[in-house]
């Protein structure tokens, strides 16, 4: 403590008066040196205390607490104040923000235009014509000749009309359900639990719905107005690692969200209790977008992680790498674990350009200080924009793939129908009829099966299944069961396969085109909005 100096009365009663408007200590500390500013500091500070504690009364209007605030410390203490511009200027970016600051989610909205998610009547008409064209050139080939046991892949009602989904795959604890939780807008009510340890064991199918609720695997399985109804063949304990959640979301109403597993590299697959890998490759092909995220703490290559990019094998055009977590990492860091995972996924992609790899992080939270944020949000917006598309582009895709499936129903028939009748030619009176055709399914090259395909029209070799796969379906399903392609023909209804290569060449191009046209023209301005393109060569 500074002892205090003996001043007349009148003094004192002139700091009292003068004690509500203390100059500012810049002033002083310019016109005098350190040391003399500081204790002239304390005294004033000293002054005001006394004064305040004998004559409360006369100084109401100002607390001590406002004039300390206004005094610079004694030496040895450091305060800063908020109307202090030096100090401003000297602790300008070193604050650190709160555990409670959270990012602007309006990009996210504005980017997924969610403010128009309502279908037009277009969209609903062409979706119900490109249902017609497969319920009656399609679906009756597929079901005469048993597509479904070949390739497992039954085309339902609810799949046509179904939202388009986005898989989440990766690793555990890399930040897939946050992910989630941080495009829905659910940072302060979390509808999937998030931690750093495994925390996600099911498949957890985010949909839309008048209010918030969960649905049971057994649930969804059992119900056909939804596209999950095949699960049911991997069994009830798979069922019983499905869960739905539907919430009203304006996101949800133009997608559907699948969080999955986490990749475990130390643990064996049988011991999840359900075949992971076929399930996974349900979810794989019946996905419009695929996000394979990883963090910087697990960039390595197992034996899960392996077999995953084998079954996502000609799907790299669907697959989008995001490295989650990069704020927490420096610059220098980023750059070695950014080359660290190109060196992970080198030997799994087998592309010719190397894959689309977007890097940010992705949680509400706000970003870390001194990291790039300008280039963790333009990542951001940029893979936004990608899955935007791929709403827009949801009926576009979907024509493109009931034709893709069209065709493959096409070469199938096709196979069968040659099949039976290099059977047929092949039987005499006295040969044995099983050991005839396990013959020809045998070694189909020897009667030019394949070969006798790819001389028809739009055949590709490319798009022909292996020959062991015919083994295994004619296991199952004996000669006698089928008949020739000449055999489904009428003269009302005509030839299925006539109908089904009609769908394929005509109706849904066709439709796509039209589709195409319709987008146009709603882009276009109206005609007398356009100026009329002046012709150079007109005389005026």
């Amino acid at each position: 403590m500074v002892p205090q100096p003996e001043e007349p009365l009148e003094h004192i009663e002139n700091v009292s008066e003068e004690s509500t408007s203390v100059e500012e200590p810049e002033d002083e500390i310019e016109e005098a040196d350190a040391a003399a500013a500081e204790e002239q500091a304390a005294e004033v500070v000293e002054e005001v205390v006394e004064i305040t504690q004998e004559e409360t009364e006369d100084v109401t209007e100002t607390t001590p607490e406002d004039v300390v605030q206004d005094v610079p410390a004694p030496a040895g203490e450091v305060t800063v104040s908020a109307d202090n511009p030096a100090l401003k200027e000297t602790m300008k970016g070193k604050e650190t923000p709160s555990a409670s600051d959270t990012r602007d989610w309006s990009h996210i909205e504005d980017t997924l235009q969610l403010a128009s998610a309502e279908p037009s009547q277009a969209f609903v008409d062409a979706l119900k014509k490109l249902q017609h064209i497969y319920s009656t050139a399609i679906k009756p080939l597929e079901m005469a000749y048993k597509y479904n046991e070949l390739r497992q892949h039954e085309v339902s009602d609810a799949e046509i009309t179904s939202k388009p989904m986005v898989l989440f795959l990766g690793p555990w604890s890399v930040g897939k359900s946050s992910m989630i939780n941080y495009l829905l807008g659910l940072q302060d009510s979390s509808q999937l639990y998030t931690g750093a340890e495994p925390t996600t064991s099911e498949y957890t199918v985010l949909m839309h719905g008048e209010k918030v609720r969960t649905i049971e695997g057994i649930v969804m399985a059992a119900d056909s107005s939804r596209s999950f109804s095949p699960l049911e063949k991997f069994g009830q304990g798979f069922l019983e690692k499905l869960v739905g959640i539907e919430m009203p979301h304006k996101l949800l109403e133009r997608v559907t969200f699948v969080d999955t597993p986490g990749i475990i590299e130390n643990r064996k697959q049988q011991e999840r209790g359900y075949p992971y890998s076929d399930v996974c490759q349900w979810f794989i092909d019946r996905a419009d977008l695929i996000f394979l995220v990883f963090d910087p703490t697990k960039l390595d290559v197992g034996l899960e992680l392996e077999m995953l990019f084998r079954q996502m094998k000609g799907r790299e055009s669907q697959i989008r790498i995001i490295l989650n977590k990069a704020d927490s990492l420096t610059t220098q860091d980023l750059m070695r674990v950014y080359g660290a995972l190109f060196w992970s996924m080198a030997p799994l992609i087998n592309v010719t350009e190397p894959p689309r790899v977007y890097v940010s992080s992705f949680w509400p939270q706000d970003y870390a200080l001194d990291t790039n944020r300008d280039l963790f949000m333009r990542e951001e917006i940029s893979l936004l924009e990608d899955l935007n598309q791929v709403i827009e582009n949801r009926l576009e895709n979907k024509i493109a793939f009931i034709r893709q499936h069209g065709i493959r129903v096409r070469i199938h028939t096709l196979l069968v129908d040659r099949y039976l009748q290099t059977y047929h030619d092949k039987l005499g009176w006295f040969s044995d009829p099983d050991e005839v055709f396990r013959d020809i399914v045998s070694d189909p090259d020897k009667f030019y099966i394949f070969k006798s395909i790819l001389a028809k029209t739009n055949v590709s070799k490319f798009d022909l299944p292996e020959p062991e796969a015919y083994r295994d379906f004619f296991g199952v399903n004996p000669p006698s069961g089928f008949k020739l392609l000449s055999s489904h023909c009428s003269w009302s209804g005509g030839c299925l396969l006539e109908k089904i290569e009609k769908a394929i060449t005509e109706d849904l191009p066709a439709l796509l085109s039209n589709l195409a046209e319709k987008k146009q023209a709603k882009a276009e301005p109206p005609a007398e909005t356009k100026e009329k393109p002046q012709n150079p060569w007109r005389r005026q």
